[in-house]
């Protein structure tokens, strides 16, 4: 192909410009990022806790409460597809997917306060009040986070730079899984004075205002890069056929469905886990060897002294057992994090992944041959688990991007946020899979939120879901990347060509 001197001109001018674009600021990284920490404060909230919640606070029976969570999560998961199409169509002067983040932040806050509130209904009135709250909110979610994840897919072109940008996100995402996981059952206990219900709507209050401001922030400090050509033509269903004809797209659905329901699962049924399965005596002993008891009255002396005595670390030792397990996982995860960029430069997205994702479903398997006394290796696995998994967390969205990337490269066309959709819709698939089974398994094996010891069944039941339970749909996942096709040398070409594209 030859080139004028003026086309050379406007090539040089625009590799300058795109080499600009796809090296991102750090304030725009962790201005996206706080998106993700914004919308995983209540992602991480009805991951671990929205089946406590239900079954344990708003006293709803756990086979209605199994439903509900179903039934409320596919509804979400079936407008992701919609949201998509509607997001890919978007057009204003802020570009296609920012504007959505502006629009939803204070629809999607509201959301989650009356999502865990408990007006005094009847039994009936309850699950009414709880099927209809969950389902506004996990449709302003998908309005609010497809768009948002859809948006790292065009802040830049450059796969480096996204997998940089996944890593600052998902430290984020650690921020919020901490803040959750650790501190919110305590936060609960000690804003409530006691009464769960009333700490749940507290907690969600703070939590809805910081998201609110964290997705302004997130709106004002980034832009959007990659546009299609303006001569591009979409319609429905060419982006339906483009979407089945993309075997990486349906690879990375079926493992997103799998992992989320995992961690749903093992999310979800942790903190019965802790309450009903642990010896708490021993729990109790591991605490104080450990240091934690220390830890937490120099703590407690602090906030008296401070004038702050109301905000005391609760006694109960499940309680202060599970923010410990919560935490040792997700600070190992932030290390995961931190290796992640490097190891995937290195080796590639697709390897690193796999071989660290079996890693972490055999630490899950092991959970199985713990009895209530093996406190220790129950916190030595989640630890081993925490730092495996954590590799995982960038590389799955980095690989969502790449898979929008290869359906332009196939197909001259780009439709980023149909394929995010469906990577949300697989979440969403995937936290009502998984969140409906605590409910069930909890249901199926005889649970009972007025017993204060359950029967041996249904702490057996317990112990088997949160581990071989849950490290089945992993090992299905590695299985299915086998057959996924984008490993490093194809990143690369795919990046090549793209790149050559737009200049030409």
């Amino acid at each position: 192909m030859c080139y004028s001197k003026n086309d050379n001109n406007k090539v040089v001018d625009w590799i300058k410009m795109t080499n600009n674009n796809s090296s991102l600021s750090i304030t725009e990284k962790v201005g996206y990022s706080l998106g993700d920490l914004a919308a995983n404060l209540i992602f991480q909230t009805l991951m671990t806790f929205l089946a406590f919640f239900y079954t344990d606070v708003y006293n709803i029976p756990a086979n209605k409460a199994a439903a509900i969570i179903f039934i409320g999560g596919m509804i979400g998961a079936c407008f992701n597809p919609i949201m998509g199409i509607i997001a890919d169509r978007t057009v204003t002067r802020w570009g296609k997917f920012r504007p959505w983040i502006l629009w939803t932040a204070i629809p999607f806050g509201v959301s989650a306060l009356l999502a865990f509130s408990t007006p005094d209904f009847s039994d009936d009135g309850k699950v009414i009040y709880a099927l209809t709250t969950y389902v506004f909110l996990v449709l302003m979610y998908s309005a609010n986070n497809l768009p948002y994840a859809a948006l790292s897919g065009v802040l830049t072109g450059n796969m480096k730079e996204r997998n940089s940008l996944s890593s600052y996100r998902f430290v984020a995402v650690m921020v919020a899984q901490f803040i959750i996981q650790v501190l919110l059952l305590p936060l609960v206990i000690i804003l409530g004075d006691g009464d769960k219900a009333l700490g749940f709507t507290k907690a969600m209050t703070v939590f809805s205002l910081v998201g609110i401001v964290f997705f302004l922030i997130t709106f004002l400090t980034t832009r959007e890069r990659v546009v299609p050509a303006v001569e591009q033509k979409s319609s429905i269903k060419q982006d339906i056929l483009d979407l089945l004809k993309n075997r990486p797209w349906l690879i990375i659905l079926s493992v997103t469905i799998l992992i989320f329901i995992t961690l749903a699962l093992k999310g979800g049924m942790t903190i019965y886990y802790f309450q009903h399965y642990l010896d708490v005596g021993q729990i109790a002993i591991f605490l104080e060897n450990s240091g934690f008891n220390t830890f937490i009255a120099n703590l407690n002396n602090v906030l008296i002294g401070a004038g702050l005595s109301e905000f005391q670390w609760p006694k109960d030792a499940a309680t202060s057992g599970f923010s410990l397990f919560n935490a040792c996982g997700i600070l190992f995860m932030i290390v995961g994090i931190g290796v992640s960029k490097p190891l995937a430069d290195r080796y590639g997205k697709r390897d690193v992944f796999s071989l660290s994702l079996a890693i972490a479903a055999i630490t899950l398997a092991l959970f199985y041959f713990y009895s209530p006394q093996s406190i220790i290796a129950v916190f030595s696995t989640q630890i081993i688990h925490g730092y495996f998994y954590g590799i995982t967390i960038p590389l799955l969205w980095a690989m969502i991007a790449d898979v929008a990337d290869y359906s332009e490269w196939k197909n001259n066309r780009r439709a980023t946020a149909i394929i995010f959709s469906a990577m949300i819709f697989g979440l969403k698939v995937g936290l009502s899979v998984g969140g409906s089974l605590v409910a069930i398994i909890l249901a199926y094996y005889g649970y009972s939120n007025e017993l204060a010891v359950q029967a041996s069944d249904t702490t057996e039941g317990i112990k088997f879901s949160i581990s071989l339970i849950s490290a089945l749909p992993f090992v299905l996942a590695i299985l299915i990347l086998f057959a996924y096709e984008i490993n490093k040398k194809m990143e690369h070409l795919i990046e090549s060509d793209l790149f050559q594209r737009r200049v030409t």
